[in-house]
């Protein structure tokens, strides 16, 4: 009998699909949980995000809730707080539902303001502070939101968006607000006087003067919304077209907190978090400021950043916790520091970009010789899902992977363009479906359901426009944005992966690898290069970073052209910034 070797091909795919739906049930990554004792499920709390905050501090009254330059304040100072910042939106007029525009950098009136809008039932519309004026508008516009909230630094700005739309009110804070008296005054001479504020209009408020005029309310309209209903606001990326805002709900948050917790054993109340990544973006609102929170732990707020600080932070304030983008890691290793002056570093996580292994193991040696056992831990995420959903097991980083998805998380490879399972160790669109994953994308339907589709297993899943691949252990491994994708004489490159290679070169600090037009292959590679600080380009090192690349990829995926530069562009949360490389 005749068999013929198309049918065969066939009948193997659909038993790999099979095998790869089973894991719906029995995960391959469970065997990861049992070692690490990882549930499998969690129960979330049917509650608004504050509603989670207060259970917290109900716990903890007396554990300290933030510190903001030295100036710490306790759990019950901090639900005192939201509760009269609550009663102040009341009496300038904000009602459940009303968007209400946060445009701040990490200060305690931008998380208390979170807080307090969600007590209220109002939507929290997150904006980059450093937005041009014309992206401030569209945020306002896109979101109906007829009140601000930020920083004096901003004010000049106000100026243009209101000759185009109305605002009701403008509450502006000043960075100096929460800081004891000393530390303003300090601040004051070196910064705050250049600050200068134009004459205010009628619905311009100080901070200070909007939390006193509140003291009039006697009790907080508190919201009945479900834990399911809209509650944040935040944008995608955006360095090019229009930003997409991103509908995010209390259960979204709180998912994400619970989620992370349960896969993070060294999580204590009392211990604390080195909070940089910033409050408009999902790392640092859902993992820096909620998860830490709900957790009964401290965050060391810190509203202006550079990665030259982060070693001197780290030693200033000695957290618990620390969580960053690898440029961030890239400056710790070179902060001097005695022999056991990590000791108190208990946990290293890193987020927004990618990993290099041999990033991943100088970090290691660095914070081992210094007297901390933690090995840095990668999280993968997108505003989409918040924040990092898929984390690598404790202890088990495997180079280039982005680590297993965590409880009530599941992951699986498809065909681009379709719900076409396919089999382990083959490239695919990473989709995912948790209780994390957005409501859907701010008035633009279509989007929502090319982004959002119902699978033939009944769940919702979540097409992330990430290319990645799955082992057999269900580990995931990400290799590029689908978009970024280099289609050269039809072969695919990802620049990803081209620029991990380029930065396992000894002297490269950094890279971005980008396609360029070419008359018959369509698209070629190439790459621009910062070195360390150390070394000065030459000849020789041009050669021999060209001829490491050339051993370590493809023919097809070689660069044409090798670019070097002094600085590279990064976005406004510190990723590299590859669609402004010019």
């Amino acid at each position: 009998m005749k068999i013929k070797f198309g049918k065969i091909k066939d009948s193997i795919k659909q038993s790999a699909q099979a095998i790869h739906y089973e894991y719906l049930d029995s995960a391959p990554w469970y065997k990861y949980y049992e070692e690490l004792k990882i549930p499998k499920s969690l129960i979330y709390p049917e509650k608004t995000i504050y509603q989670h905050l207060e259970d917290a501090a109900n716990l903890y009254p007396s554990y300290y809730a933030y510190e903001y330059f030295g100036k710490k304040c306790t759990f019950a100072e901090f639900i005192e707080k939201i509760n009269r910042c609550a009663k102040s939106f009341q009496k300038i007029g904000v009602k459940e539902n009303d968007v209400v525009t946060i445009c701040m950098p990490n200060t305690p009136e931008g998380i208390i303001s979170v807080y307090a809008l969600n007590l209220l039932g109002a939507v929290a519309n997150m904006v980059h502070p450093l937005s041009s004026s014309t992206e401030i508008e569209f945020c306002l516009t896109k979101a109906k939101s007829q009140y601000l909230l930020t920083m004096d630094f901003v004010h000049e700005k106000l100026e243009e968006v209101q000759k185009n739309i109305e605002i009701k009110k403008i509450i502006l804070t000043k960075a100096s607000d929460s800081m004891n008296s000393i530390t303003s005054m300090a601040y004051w001479i070196t910064n705050g006087r250049k600050i200068k504020i134009k004459k205010k209009k009628d619905n311009v408020i100080m901070w200070k003067d909007f939390i006193y005029e509140g003291k009039s309310i006697m009790d907080v309209n508190k919201s009945d919304k479900k834990d399911d209903e809209l509650a944040i606001i935040l944008y995608s990326g955006g360095t090019t077209g229009t930003p997409k805002g991103i509908m995010l709900s209390s259960r979204n948050f709180n998912a994400i907190a619970e989620q992370n917790k349960s896969v993070t054993p060294t999580v204590k109340a009392g211990e604390s978090m080195l909070s940089i990544m910033p409050i408009f973006h999902g790392f640092g609102l859902g993992i820096c400021f909620h998860t830490v929170l709900t957790a009964g732990m401290k965050c060391i707020i810190i509203p202006k950043f550079t990665a030259r600080d982060f070693g001197k932070l780290i030693r200033t304030y000695k957290p618990n916790f620390i969580a960053g983008v690898p440029t961030l890691y890239e400056a710790l290793l070179n902060t001097e520091l005695r022999d056991n002056e990590l000791e108190f570093l208990t946990t290293i996580l890193c987020g927004g970009d990618m990993l290099t292994p041999e990033l991943q193991k100088r970090v290691n040696d660095f914070v081992k010789k210094h007297g901390c056992n933690a090995e840095i831990r990668v999280g993968w995420g997108m505003t989409e899902c918040v924040a990092s959903t898929i984390m690598t097991p404790l202890n088990d980083f495997i180079p280039g992977s982005i680590g297993i998805p965590g409880p009530d998380s599941f992951v699986k490879i498809v065909k681009p363009g379709t719900d076409e399972n396919l089999y382990y160790d083959t490239d695919g669109e990473i989709c995912l479906s948790s209780p994390a994953v957005m409501l859907g994308y701010l008035d633009e339907k279509e989007e929502t359901k090319l982004t959002l589709k119902t699978h033939q297993d009944g769940k919702i899943w979540l097409h992330t426009g990430d290319m990645g691949a799955m082992n057999k252990n269900g580990v995931i491994f990400f290799k590029s944005r689908i978009k970024r994708m280099i289609i050269s004489s039809g072969y695919n490159i990802y620049p990803n992966h081209v620029e991990n290679i380029i930065n396992n070169h000894p002297k490269v600090l950094t890279s971005i690898v980008v396609g360029t037009p070419h008359p018959y292959k369509g698209e070629v590679a190439k790459a621009f290069i910062v070195l360390k600080s150390e070394y000065k380009l030459t000849d020789e090192i041009k050669e021999e970073i060209k001829k490491h690349s050339e051993n370590n990829l493809a023919k097809y995926s070689w660069p044409v052209a090798y670019e070097y530069r002094e600085t590279l562009p990064v976005t406004k949360v510190g990723k590299a910034d590859y669609r402004n490389v010019k």
